[in-house]
């Protein structure tokens, strides 16, 4: 038997990026050939696509982890890696995918709505992309960017037109039965529905769909039996039909009572009060339930109900009980809005918007935020001093220099740029032109004596004048001359 799962929380990965490639071309012949190493593939997406052949998320529940492919390396002799592949998931129509924190992200509704949920890291830039007039032959390349991690929930929420709702043993399972070509399990014993029944019903020229919702108890929207977790599966319904036992041998139980039940716990899951109804005396083949029938029908069709006697088992009443749901079904699709065309929005980037942000924490460090900051740290290769110089090139030039100074950043001051932490000094790159040297490396990244400030200096005089006299010269051990000025 297949179980029914309409809830799940998956962990996707995303593909990571491939490392660009540091490669000088050699050759018989060509001593200065060049760089030619090659890029870094992409990482693989993975993405989330409606199948009208899904009907449960059974799969995602034994396998909740999801993984695409990583973007391979890039090579020599100018070879890009390859690009991971993405991976498609497909869920059923009706899919909400939300965060762990209930936010939505998606409502995929109709088939091949499709949802990108994790992207794929980009491939890093090989030293032959990265070369320029200064720098012919860099000696680094950028690292592949990892891709998206994250956790979602996935959420069935069937898609019908008519929802059955109703205590446990009503019937709803034995009227759908009848009424489509559905094949629920149908038994004599309080919720023999466990999972949410779909059928499709044709009459005359009108098709609709029909959900079965297990039986609902008092108390089901605070979480007594099944109700809690599928009442959700008739928030899409544009019809809800009650479905009553008329023949019930339950002390305290009549039709007016259970649909007042009913109709509280729909209150209070809240969101379906402007839903037509129908209500339907279901049994009328055992003789006390025809009678109880015709009793209380008049007080609901008072209440403004319409109201069907039927019979799943002799199937009396159920063609006009059929008619009468098309008839509302094609009112909800005449009254439904008509779905908005697709339109690509362009939002350009504002003149004055630097594409970043400098803000100070509560620990005195400065936090940098931005898309291509934050990208480019992600891909830099601290291990190597000419990465490390060519990523504080780019920094300056995008602004991130000046915009630490007016936020009042001092040299040494702690600044963070997405995971990394840097001790920041203006001062070994502001103005500095880089200088080819031996690949991977960076001369400005080399350390140089300082030179003693003007207080020093003379702070160190003074000491000596008013050295005694019969003490030695014994020059500036303190490293510092008197002649510098």
């Amino acid at each position: 038997m297949t179980t029914f799962v309409d809830r799940v929380v998956l962990h996707l990965q995303a593909g990571d990026g491939g490392h660009g490639c540091v490669s000088i071309h050699r050759e018989k012949f060509k001593p200065f050939g060049g760089p030619d190493g090659g890029n870094g593939g992409h990482g693989g997406s993975v993405s989330l696509v409606v199948d009208p052949q899904v009907h449960t998320l059974l799969d995602f529940h034994f396998r909740p982890h999801i993984k695409a492919e990583n973007g391979r390396g890039g090579a020599g002799s100018n070879r890009d890696g390859a690009n991971g592949s993405d991976l498609v998931l497909k869920v059923p129509n009706g899919t909400v995918v939300q965060t762990l924190d209930g936010t939505v992200l998606a409502d995929l509704v109709g088939a091949g709505t499709t949802f990108e949920a994790a992207r794929g890291g980009r491939g890093g830039r090989g030293n032959a992309a990265l070369a320029s007039a200064r720098r012919k032959a860099p000696g680094f390349a950028e690292l592949g960017e990892p891709g998206d991690r994250l956790d979602i929930v996935l959420e069935l929420k069937s898609v019908a037109d008519v929802g059955l709702v109703g205590f446990p043993s009503a019937g709803k399972s034995s009227l759908i039965s009848v009424i489509s070509a559905a094949k629920p399990k149908i038994a004599d014993y309080p919720f023999t529905t466990l999972v949410p029944n779909l059928g499709v019903v044709r009459i005359d020229n009108h098709t609709f769909t029909v959900a079965d919702v297990p039986g609902l108890i008092p108390g089901a929207a605070s979480g007594r039996g099944l109700g809690l977790e599928f009442l959700r599966h008739i928030e899409r319904c544009a019809v809800l039909v009650h479905v009553v036992d008329a023949a019930t041998l339950e002390p305290g139980r009549d039709p007016v009572a259970d649909i007042d039940a009913i109709e509280s716990e729909l209150a209070q899951y809240g969101g379906l009060e402007g839903r037509p109804r129908l209500i339907v005396l279901n049994k009328i083949d055992v003789p006390d339930g025809r009678d109880l029938a015709e009793i209380v029908r008049p007080d609901l069709e008072e209440r403004g109900y319409r109201v069907f006697e039927i019979s799943t088992v002799t199937r009396e009443g159920l063609r006009e009980l059929m008619f009468a749901m098309a008839e509302l079904v094609e009112q909800a699709r005449v009254l439904a809005p008509e779905p908005e065309p697709t339109r690509i929005v362009i939002r350009p980037t504002a003149v004055d918007d630097a594409g970043f942000t400098v803000e100070p924490a509560p620990d005195g460090a400065y936090v940098v935020r931005g898309p291509r900051p934050e990208r480019w740290v992600r891909q830099t290769n601290f291990d190597n001093e000419e990465a490390v110089g060519y990523l504080a090139d780019r920094l300056a030039r995008l602004g991130v220099e000046e915009a630490l100074a007016k936020a009042g950043a001092e040299p040494g001051s702690l600044v963070r740029i997405g995971e990394r932490e840097f001790d920041w000094q203006p001062t070994l790159y502001a103005g500095a032109e880089y200088v080819p040297g031996v690949r991977g490396t960076d001369i400005r990244l080399q350390e140089k004596p300082t030179r003693a400030s003007a207080a020093e200096r003379l702070a160190a005089r003074k000491a000596r004048r008013q050295r005694p006299a019969d003490e030695p010269a014994t020059g500036s051990g303190d490293g510092i001359d008197e002649d510098d000025d």
